[in-house]
């Protein structure tokens, strides 16, 4: 029970208090669209943001509600992350060190070998990463491997989190003709009406590339997404060697296609688009594309870093993505300036490169609205979903603090994150579910992993830099360690 002490100051609710249907929350800071403010509070019921006011007023407004005080605690939105690879979670290190286009060589000859089990268990140990790391927003790319992507719908809703669920629709293939070409039309339509309203799960059409759909598929499928209010991903711009490829067999870049093909508006949602030139940022500018960059995937594996900084002086919309890469929500905010310091702040004198209100804005928000769900969450607000984080600012590592933006930005980190909320219930405590047991699942997960890598024809170029050894008491298989080391 929430119990006060023998000198009337309040202890800090527990997790059965934050378990209440209908919540009374009084943090520290309460961070808004316009900045944290002090003194506010925020009240939850059914699922949503129902009221938010400075805390005398709401206390006096909900007389029935015990007001849970949270010194030292900030509450915040969960972040989005705007894309990432649900069903490539097994591989991890197997793409550390590898030159781009690794889904040629990786990502999917491991996703093919992705039976309805391990879809599942792949799709669940994502979204238990992301959960952990303080994202309450998930946009899946969609995935290659041949199970139905209800089944990725079911591991996301069992751990909780908001996923928008992608379907690819590539009809290039060689043994596609014109009737296959027709039912893929016919799933995403039955895609998009499958999950319409769901309170979860909102769909997604995807293109992985631009050359791996017909002109008139791209603008077929960006058409449907238009006509349902559903975001059309399709990857872009990422690598010099598919600008290149676009250049030789379109005489357009892969941006440009896609705006031959009729396919780029407010719908459509570019991952990466790190390859851009002014007159593509203009196309996206003009038709309202939306941009997912993910700066560490530029780190990790790419050719360019997407400039994430001249599209908001463009009014380019856009959102951060891990790209499936590390699920740790504060080092992606850290890695989206930091990038953006390092490829065009240190050359122009630009101590600012967008300060942290910039980048928590467009990894709340901005995310949101790059998924079209920005009327749904990425804000604290009155009939929001309450997609929340409570976050202890009471450390060290804030202290003393001046400006808590930029604090967010560079100095906070997922250990500080108490509990994550998404449709107003109480998902994590402390990083761990409190309904199914996610210890268990681990070691469900390192029973099978070994294995499926193992069988998967993975290519890997470069040798790994040591023996693999599993430091989890000796589970991996030589066999799976010949697959690390592109044996």
């Amino acid at each position: 029970m929430y119990t006060q002490t023998s000198n009337s100051h309040p202890q800090i609710p527990t997790r059965t208090d934050l378990s209440a249907d209908e919540l009374l929350l009084l943090p520290e800071y309460l961070l808004l669209a316009d900045g944290p403010v002090r003194g506010h509070g925020a009240v939850i019921a059914n699922g949503t943001f129902l009221d938010v006011d400075r805390a005398e007023a709401l206390i006096a407004r909900y007389p029935h509600l015990t007001p849970l005080r949270l010194p030292g605690k900030l509450v915040m939105p969960g972040f989005i992350d705007a894309h990432h690879h649900l069903t490539q979670s097994f591989g991890k290190a197997l793409a550390f060190g590898e030159p781009s286009e690794i889904y040629r060589r990786i990502w999917v000859p491991l996703e093919n070998c992705l039976d309805e089990n391990l879809l599942y268990l792949s799709a669940k140990l994502a979204a238990l990463e992301a959960l952990r790391g303080g994202f309450t927003t998930v946009c899946d790319a969609g995935t290659r491997a041949s199970g139905d992507a209800t089944t990725i719908a079911a591991a996301t809703q069992e751990v909780g989190i908001r996923c928008v669920l992608g379907l690819i629709c590539n009809d290039l293939a060689d043994d596609i003709d014109a009737r296959e070409r027709a039912a893929i039309g016919g799933r995403a339509r039955k895609h998009l009406s499958r999950w319409e309203g769901h309170s979860l799960v909102h769909p997604s059409l995807a293109i992985s590339v631009p050359e791996a759909g017909s002109d008139g598929m791209l603008q077929a499928v960006a058409a449907l997404c238009a006509d349902a209010g559903a975001a059309f991903q399709t990857h872009a711009n990422e690598h010099l060697a598919s600008v290149e490829r676009s250049i030789v067999r379109r005489k357009m870049r892969p941006i440009e296609h896609l705006h031959y093909a009729g396919a780029l508006g407010p719908q459509t949602l570019i991952a990466h688009a790190t390859l851009v030139t002014p007159a593509e940022l203009n196309l996206l500018r003009d038709t309202g594309t939306a941009v997912s960059y993910n700066p560490v995937a530029s780190s990790w594996k790419g050719n360019a870093v997407a400039p994430a900084m001249q599209m908001a002086a463009l009014g380019i919309r856009f959102g951060l993505g891990t790209d499936g890469t590390r699920s740790d929500a504060f080092r992606l905010l850290d890695a989206a300036e930091t990038a953006q310091r390092f490829a065009f702040g240190l050359a122009t004198g630009d101590s600012a490169c967008g300060a942290g209100d910039l980048w928590l804005d467009h990894a709340l928000r901005g995310g949101a609205n790059a998924l079209r769900l920005d009327a749904l969450t990425g804000d604290i607000a009155p009939g929001k979903a309450a997609d929340f984080l409570l976050v202890d600012i009471d450390v060290p590592e804030m202290r003393p603090s001046w400006n808590l933006r930029w604090e967010l930005v560079r100095l906070a980190s997922r250990s500080q994150i108490d509990a994550v909320f998404v449709a107003g219930r109480l998902r994590l405590w402390e990083g761990w579910p409190l309904d199914w047991d996610a210890r268990a699942f681990l070691k469900e997960v390192d029973e099978v992993a070994a294995d499926v890598v193992a069988r998967a024809p993975i290519q890997r170029v470069h040798a790994a830099s040591q023996p693999a050894v599993d430091t989890r008491g000796g589970f991996a298989t030589q066999q799976a360690a010949n697959v690390t080391a592109g044996r």
